[in-house]
């Protein structure tokens, strides 16, 4: 396979040493290291992905609009093969080759408020590079990927199909969900009267997604783009909310280490507002705050639903692992909303 995928580049197997890199969860990663320059080789899951040309054709939309209006700007894209290919077919799988960035690292865990502030600043330099693009010319690669609307749905249908141990076994958890369906409501309003923009959005915005320059430990440039498609920013934003906030990630079965960190969210804010600023229109930006609840709650949907319907999406380790990770960001959702007003009042003391 790595000698026939190799080939189509012009590069000699023999040259290169290939080992398995980085923590991603859903594409497979090795790094092909050479004499003179270092590569990324990904296989892409097409469990996951279903149209990985379509990943494909939005990179290179993406990367014609630069080339023409941002060429200095650090888009990590797919190699073209010596058929000018940016994606390869071996066996029925989807492979390409990236530069390998150097002097640069990533991170999996936001332990700062430099590290968050780095991140968000990037994510907003990146939908800041695309404000103009059309995001029409561009494919969905996941289709509903952050509808809030089709999550409820998926969980009310679940609700009726769920088999009793797992409706008893998460009773306390499903009235917390129903509680807070007014967070759907004030999803829908906000969709419905257009206060939002489609714009170019990332839509997996964790810190992991990120490099990091080795020598100054600023930000480099987002990586992973596969799930880059038309969306709101209130999902970038959310995202980073979601995962950053916390030093307990999505994982952790002790509900009382789950709590906001605001500098952490002061952090975001000033990142992502140094750059999505003049761009954003006052509807955007009066939900800023929202996008996290928007954001925490959809995951614990995800996840409450996933363990309703015996956990047919997420990888499970653990009999109640999916509803362990609902209570997760269920507790997270409480003190989010608890910390509301001193959020409001970060975005009222916090010059960008």
């Amino acid at each position: 396979m790595f000698q026939e995928i190799l080939a189509s580049y012009g590069f000699q197997y023999d040259n290169f040493k290939i080992e398995p890199h980085g923590s991603g969860l859903i594409n497979h990663t090795w790094k092909i290291s050479g004499q003179e320059n270092d590569y990324l080789l990904q296989r892409i899951n097409v469990n996951v992905f279903k149209e990985p040309t379509h990943i494909d054709e939005n990179l290179f939309e993406l990367r014609k609009y630069l080339d023409q209006h941002a060429p200095d700007y650090l888009f990590v894209s797919p190699l073209a093969n010596l058929k000018k290919e940016t994606l390869v077919v071996v066996d029925g799988e989807y492979f390409r080759i990236f530069p390998f960035i150097k002097n640069s690292t990533s991170i999996d865990v936001v332990e700062n408020t430099e590290d968050a502030y780095q991140a968000a600043k990037q994510f907003g330099k990146f939908s800041k590079k695309f404000h103009a693009f059309d995001t029409s010319k561009l494919k969905f690669t996941l289709v509903d990927f952050h509808n809030l609307t089709l999550r409820i749905n998926q969980f009310k249908q679940a609700l009726k199909s769920a088999n009793r141990q797992r409706l008893y076994a998460a009773a306390e958890e499903i009235e917390e969900v129903v509680k807070h369906y007014g967070i759907e409501k004030k999803y829908t309003e906000i969709i419905n009267n257009g206060d939002l923009k489609k714009r170019v959005i990332h839509h997996d915005t964790k810190i992991n997604n990120v490099l990091f320059s080795n020598q100054t430990g600023k930000g480099i440039c987002v990586i992973d783009l596969d799930t880059v498609m038309p969306g709101y920013y209130i999902s970038d934003v959310g995202d980073m909310m979601r995962t950053y906030l916390s030093e307990a990630n999505e994982e952790e079965k002790d509900l009382t280490k789950i709590a906001v960190r605001e500098g952490v969210f002061s952090a975001i804010y000033r990142g992502y507002m140094e750059q999505m600023e003049e761009v954003l229109s006052i509807p955007e930006k009066e939900q800023f705050i929202f996008s996290g609840k928007f954001m925490i709650f959809m995951q614990a949907i995800r996840f409450l639903t996933d363990f309703l319907n015996n956990d047919v999406y997420y990888h499970t380790t653990y009999p109640e692992h999916n509803l362990i990770r609902a209570k997760n960001q269920l507790q997270l959702l409480k003190s989010y909303l608890l910390s509301e007003h001193s959020f409001r009042k970060i975005l009222q003391e916090t010059l960008v």
